[in-house]
């Protein structure tokens, strides 16, 4: 059970939690992702689940955002989900201390 809920956060991370929110419900799955780069720019996706390719919702926002050209994450966004290892490792391979945080409903976790 977490302290911090997503009406505590700051606008930007509560714009994060909304775009995670928005990608998972576009294409009906439980779990979604987003986060900022260092100049504001903001990436989402849901889980990529195909027969050749899997990537968690956070690793498929996270490589968005590297192909984007994003040399720094400022902040990530699990929605849906208590956690994401692999995707954290992703965002923290572009970020070393980038915030990742995980929202099951309206409560938030801050990650690692």
């Amino acid at each position: 059970m977490s302290d911090l809920t997503v009406d505590a956060l700051d606008a930007e991370d509560a714009k994060l939690v909304t775009l995670a929110r928005g990608a998972a419900g576009r294409v009906q799955q439980a779990t979604g992702a987003a986060v900022r780069d260092g100049i504001g720019r903001t990436y989402a996706s849901a889980a990529v689940d195909l027969p050749s390719l899997r990537l968690t919702a956070l690793q498929a926002a996270v490589a968005q955002a590297f192909a984007a050209g994003a040399d720094t994450l400022e902040a990530a966004v699990v929605f849906g989900a208590e956690g994401d290892e692999d995707g954290a490792r992703a965002a923290r391979d572009i970020t070393a201390d980038v915030v990742v945080y995980s929202v099951v409903r309206k409560e938030v976790t801050r990650l690692g």
